[in-house]
């Protein structure tokens, strides 16, 4: 009897705790400056529509959610600071927002440490859900492999057997990219031309044309991104590099961010995608209209991610009913949750996010889809040994 009237106290105290009135705190180590500051901006507009729409809804339990950002400039080092305080200082209960691929990782070192869970909404590199996974990191958007293997279908059957040179920017992301692409493609018939690596925030890529050129290839497959974009798509055109190529890349290539001061330059663009505007059901129709509302702009894949996230995070929470890292990371463990793209399920085994993916192609300043993958066949083996 003593033992039980304890255990009973003891969920009458946790129950206690989550209920109080103090808000949820969120902290988001986002990139607001510098290269990739376009994609933080999205990021930044999915979690603050996601809050106010929980918020005005009652909450998670009763309890309000309060965002905290930390600009981390795409930078690992800057990263890893910004998480420590929020964990430290802020005492913030969850954190998602990083972008930079090696800025998840080593932030997922931090979260670790601290004891506190953590979820990716943009980063592509597989290694963070495969041979560098942590128990309490997540991710709720398609990685790398999984958005290959969209585009590498949609290649197989538009431009088989392609000669393929690869382009990418030389960090944890792009080198992870470029080999999910390149064993996607050549596992159905395209052939590799080359590949090389330009560094980060990179000004001129015309150093690169000449070895492209003199490979011959039939398609370009790059996974630069934000305004790298801008800069490698105009270069690729004003030399003639793009004519009568097919330009191919990763999903955060070719956004809404950076495709105005892309132009025409993008049109016949085409990419592996999780997520585009043009879905079509009530939930992404609702979920557009409010998300063009507030920002007087389209979402993309990372703000629609980011919006998501919450949710998960809410699902979880109510679930366990707690904030408490072990008892939420089992609640989200195999948790299927509502989003725009459809019901997305997080693998108990990788915490990796499984989804329907899709081919998507620019035409005159617009995203069509043109293929769709789905998610079983897209997700791929669990690689995760870590857990």
């Amino acid at each position: 009897m003593k033992t039980v009237f304890i255990a009973t106290l003891t969920t009458l105290a946790a129950a206690a705790a989550f209920a109080q009135s103090t808000p949820i705190r969120i902290g988001v180590v986002t990139p607001l400056s510098g290269t990739y500051a376009g994609i933080g901006q999205q990021v930044r507009w999915g979690l603050d529509l996601a809050a106010r729409e929980i918020n005005a809804a009652g909450g998670v339990a009763g309890r309000q959610l309060e965002l905290i950002y930390e600009d981390e400039e795409a930078n690992p080092a800057v990263a890893v600071q910004k998480a420590e305080k929020l964990f430290q200082v802020s005492k913030v209960d969850f954190l998602t927002g990083t972008v930079n691929s090696g800025s998840t990782l080593a932030v997922g070192q931090v979260a670790e440490r601290n004891g506190k869970l953590m979820a990716t909404t943009v980063s592509f590199a597989d290694s963070i859900t495969g041979d560098k996974c942590s128990p309490n990191v997540f991710r709720v958007n398609a990685r790398a492999g999984m958005q290959s293997a969209a585009l590498a279908d949609w290649m197989a059957t538009t431009r088989p057997n392609a000669n393929v040179f690869y382009l990418g920017p030389d960090y944890e992301m792009g080198r992870s990219t470029v080999a999910a692409f390149k064993s996607a493609a050549e596992g159905k018939g395209a052939k590799s031309a080359g590949e090389v690596f330009a560094p980060l925030d990179n000004k001129d890529y015309s150093p690169y044309f000449g070895q492209i050129r003199s490979s011959r290839p039939t398609v370009i497959y790059t996974s630069v991104a934000g305004n790298d974009t801008v800069r490698l798509f105009n270069q690729m055109a004003e030399f003639g590099v793009s004519r009568n190529v097919q330009v191919v890349g990763a999903s955060g290539t070719v956004t809404s961010q950076n495709l105005a001061a892309i132009g025409r330059n993008a049109d016949g663009f085409v990419t592996g995608v999780g997520y585009s505007p043009l879905i079509d059901s009530p939930e992404n129709k609702r979920f557009v209209t409010a998300f063009e509302a507030a920002n007087k702009a389209l979402p993309d894949l990372y703000g629609t991610d980011s919006y998501g996230v919450l949710y998960l995070y809410k699902a979880a929470v109510e679930k366990a009913r707690s904030t408490e890292t072990d008892r939420v990371r089992e609640a989200m463990r195999g948790m299927s949750w509502s989003t725009p793209q459809g019901v997305k399920t997080i693998r108990a085994g990788d915490h990796q996010a499984m989804q329907d993916m899709y081919a998507v192609r620019v035409n005159s300043g617009k995203f069509e889809i043109v293929g769709r993958v789905s998610a079983a066949a897209a997700i791929g083996p669990d690689a995760c040994t870590r857990f």
